[in-house]
């Protein structure tokens, strides 16, 4: 199976979207060019904040992943969200080569267990060693004030296991409200995944929510990427 470039955008916010264009439509937008869009709701207390709902359909539209978690608990989901997200994609175009060789209905579940195995293998592999870019989209609206260390801790675990991976891999930072637009980057497409956390200590809090607009900002960010590797051929 040819692998090509798992593109993924991860955002990380705490509330509703307060302004601009609906974040689950632009959501689905990216995944229409083949960017998965996954969402990690960071909350205070026990999970029943109304931006919640919004927080799921976002992901749902995109294709990717979700999860409602406290800021302690937010390292590890980071690095799971990616990781499993990863691993998603790739059954994902498995399932569809199935459906094309096989049948509508087919998909690795349906396949005896020893084959399954085989391909949960393979599929391991291909994530480790697949070309990714990752970009973070982090929410800095007023109330996410308090969580931002928990946020630049998450980035460098996220940073740490993102080094380990065998393929190649680059990493941009974004942050929204920016200070003149919806969403502003922080730093720019990288292979070295440890610049992600680094520039946390200088950045401050906004007010409004444009999580719609910010995505749909951010997302220009792959279309430069891919004319730079065209031209780079």
């Amino acid at each position: 199976m040819k692998m090509g470039t798992m593109k993924q955008l991860l955002l990380l916010t705490d509330g509703c979207s307060n302004t601009g264009e609906d974040p689950a439509m632009m959501a689905a937008f990216a995944r229409r060019r083949g960017i998965t869009v996954n969402v990690i709701g960071i909350v205070d207390g026990n999970g029943t904040d109304p931006g919640l709902a919004e927080i799921e359909a976002i992901a749902k539209a995109g294709g990717g992943e979700s999860r409602i978690v406290q800021a302690a608990a937010l390292s590890e989901t980071v690095v799971n969200v990616t990781r499993q997200a990863m691993t998603g994609t790739i059954y994902s175009i498995i399932n569809e080569e199935l459906r094309g060789i096989l049948n509508k209905e087919a998909n690795v579940e349906s396949l005896p267990p020893a084959t399954r195995s085989e391909i949960a293998e393979k599929v391991e592999d291909i994530s480790e060693e697949a070309a990714l870019e990752l970009l973070v989209l982090t929410d800095m609206s007023a109330s996410m004030k308090l969580k931002l260390p928990a946020v630049k801790e998450a980035l460098y675990d996220l940073s740490m296991s993102m080094q380990s991976r065998i393929g190649p891999s680059s990493f941009s930072l974004w942050t929204f409200p920016g200070k003149y637009s919806a969403a502003e980057e922080r730093i720019g497409w990288t292979n070295d995944a440890g610049k992600l956390a680094e520039s946390f200590p200088q950045l401050l809090s906004g007010g409004i929510t444009p999580t719609g607009p910010a995505i749909r900002q951010a997302l220009s960010s792959f279309m430069e990427m891919s004319e730079y590797d065209e031209k780079s051929i």
